[in-house]
């Protein structure tokens, strides 16, 4: 009989440790790759014309791109920068297109 008690008693300290990991993945590790995604994303769809923000705090619009070298135009004497993609932190004002002008009327 005590061997039956302490069997149950090794299964119920499973159970908070179990429950601490899925408790991390909801609220820790699930939303950071969600928001990690969303910046990929944004990263890959920058085009020119785009006026952005670097992770320095540097604002700019964005002239050139190639491959992972964004050139961007910052200060009223136009001085131009070049940075890496990744040091793109967010989108300010995204140039449209007239596709998406039109869109943006027709849903209006």
């Amino acid at each position: 009989m005590a061997a039956a008690n302490a069997g149950g008693a090794g299964l119920g300290g499973l159970i908070l440790p179990i429950a601490i990991l899925i408790f991390f993945y909801v609220f820790a590790i699930r939303p950071q790759k969600k928001k990690e995604k969303e910046i990929r994303e944004m990263r890959e769809s920058l085009k020119v014309g785009d006026e952005v923000i670097t992770i320095g705090g540097i604002y700019g619009k964005i002239i050139k791109i190639k491959d992972e070298i964004i050139t961007i135009e910052v200060g009223a004497n136009k001085t131009k920068i070049d940075v890496t993609r990744w040091a793109i932190g967010a989108v300010i004002n995204r140039k449209e297109t007239k596709e998406s002008k039109e869109d943006s009327e027709e849903n209006s």
